[in-house]
């Protein structure tokens, strides 16, 4: 399965896999796919940790780097006005008081004291502090190979960095617009999400979306096609339409090095596909999540609405270390794709791998029997 990105960065399969555990990383990059981790959730020094950790364990094999660097948000520049206190204090009074409302008809109790004022990670937080050097770490890992951004265009500086450090920049679109405007300012990989995908999402569906971005950026661009991803058929799909390789995601938040908390891991395991929604309630920007009582009374035309990124995603952290911490199963909803509806036990990473490949080999066997 060489296709002219796996020959570019050197890997057997043109399988890549985004995920926020290091574990998942290196598993999925031995078995010969690529692993991207997220590093939204690791400040500069946490994600040196990490990389460190995933260089030991990947057994000399690439991987890549996915930094949050979105477009709009509340607070860009940077600055006092970009602080977390600053930020906080933005969100209006009607909003708290509809989450405490929320959370009193759940029956969730405060944090204890000593738990309170902890640290708050959300997406479009701190990036203007802390994106510069993860960048600045990442380019200082050999086994890193390739950096990406999944929300807008990455800073030009980035991508000029990026390359002068010999390394692919990737770039996640949900329009044929956006695929053109990242390849003129040097995106090298383009990442065709279709709205089935979980996280940040547009509104085409994959089936859709990939063979317009092909078209649209030509064949010397590599695009790889993501959402509803997950088997061997539906990656012969995704090559059919014209993709170099797919980017998966939802589908390694349940195998067995997956740090995913055991209260997600049950709500994941027994989702149908029907289960997710596109809402604003989690960040601020549409994405693909499960749906819970949280997201249904955010996209309630009664309630207050959503806030822009990040006083969302604050709002939501703020109440998610209440709810998460007790085991509350109709508020919590995590980042997933309509492919949940597959995902219904725990196996290692390398068998997924595997089996996806068997699939893909039989799949294609089994389409040139038609040309006879």
């Amino acid at each position: 399965m060489r296709t002219p990105i796996a020959e570019q960065l050197e890997i057997e399969f043109p399988i890549f896999a985004f995920s926020h555990c290091r574990d998942v990383i290196a598993a999925v990059s031995r078995a010969g796919g690529f692993g991207v981790l997220g590093a939204l959730a690791f400040t500069p020094e946490e994600l040196e940790i990490e990389l460190n950790w995933i260089d030991e364990h990947v057994d000399g094999k690439p991987y890549g780097v996915d930094i949050v660097m979105p477009m709009k948000y509340m607070g860009k520049g940077g600055g006092d006005e970009a602080n977390f206190a600053n930020l906080d204090a933005m969100i209006p009074q009607e909003h708290r008081d509809f989450v405490e409302q929320l959370l009193e008809r759940h029956h969730i109790p405060e944090l204890p004291a000593e738990l309170d004022g902890g640290v708050i990670k959300a997406a479009g937080l701190n990036v203007d502090a802390e994106a510069p050097g993860q960048v600045e770490v990442s380019l200082q890992h050999p086994g890193v190979k390739m950096l990406v951004n999944a929300l807008g265009p990455p800073p030009p500086d980035v991508v000029d960095l990026a390359h002068e450090h010999g390394l692919l920049v990737g770039a996640l679109v949900g329009a044929r617009q956006h695929a053109e405007r990242q390849v003129a300012i040097g995106v090298d990989v383009i990442v065709a999400q279709g709205t089935e995908a979980g996280g940040h999402c547009g509104e085409v569906s994959t089936m859709v979306l990939i063979p317009e971005v092909v078209d649209a950026v030509g064949p010397d661009v590599p695009v790889l096609a993501a959402g509803g991803i997950a088997t061997g058929r539906q990656m012969t799909a995704a090559l059919a339409l014209g993709a170099q390789g797919v980017w998966t995601g939802s589908m390694w938040l349940t195998v067995a090095e997956a740090d995913t908390s055991p209260v997600i891991m049950e709500r994941l395991l027994t989702a149908t596909s029907r289960d997710t929604v596109r809402s604003r309630a989690y960040t601020g920007k549409p994405a693909r999540q499960l749906r819970s009582a949280w997201t249904e009374a955010f996209d309630d035309p009664e309630g207050p609405g959503t806030l822009p990124m990040p006083l969302q995603g604050i709002l939501h952290q703020e109440a998610a270390r209440r709810f998460m911490r007790v085991n509350n199963k109709e508020l919590t909803g995590f980042p997933v794709g309509q492919i949940v509806g597959r995902l219904n036990e725990i196996r290692p990473t390398r068998d997924v791998i595997f089996e996806m490949v068997e699939e893909w080999i039989a799949t294609t066997e089994r389409l040139n029997t038609l040309m006879g």
